[in-house]
């Protein structure tokens, strides 16, 4: 989707069902920001989700999970706390942070990955 030329993503939300398809068959990188509503941190994330989606749109699909109703995506990527995040390169797990507290954490696993 194109806006004046100009690419624009969004975070797009999904759920094990759909995990396959978005993330482990995606034909570009994929963040997976996994989060949970009693988070108040997670809170925090969600405007840098929405920048990296815009910021990284060209050359990157961000996706956000909530924690609680999929319980296979989490335990299959061992997500012990939220806010985490897993970077997928080609179906491949490429990168993971867990604990976010800034901006340049997210960045800087993205720019050592894009």
């Amino acid at each position: 989707m194109t806006v004046d030329g100009c690419a624009m993503s969004s975070v797009i939300s999904i759920g094990d069902s759909e995990f396959e398809t978005e993330v482990l068959k995606a034909t570009q990188p994929v963040l997976v920001y996994f989060w949970a509503s009693w988070c108040g941190p997670c809170r925090l994330m969600t405007p840098i989700m929405n920048t990296a989606a815009q910021t990284y749109g060209d050359r990157l699909k961000v996706v956000k999970m909530e924690v609680d109703p999929n319980p296979v995506t989490v335990a299959q990527y061992k997500v012990e706390g939220v806010p985490a995040l897993r970077l997928f390169k080609n179906g491949e797990l490429v990168g993971s942070v867990e604990g976010i507290d800034s901006k340049q954490k997210v960045t800087s696993l993205l720019e050592t990955n894009l």
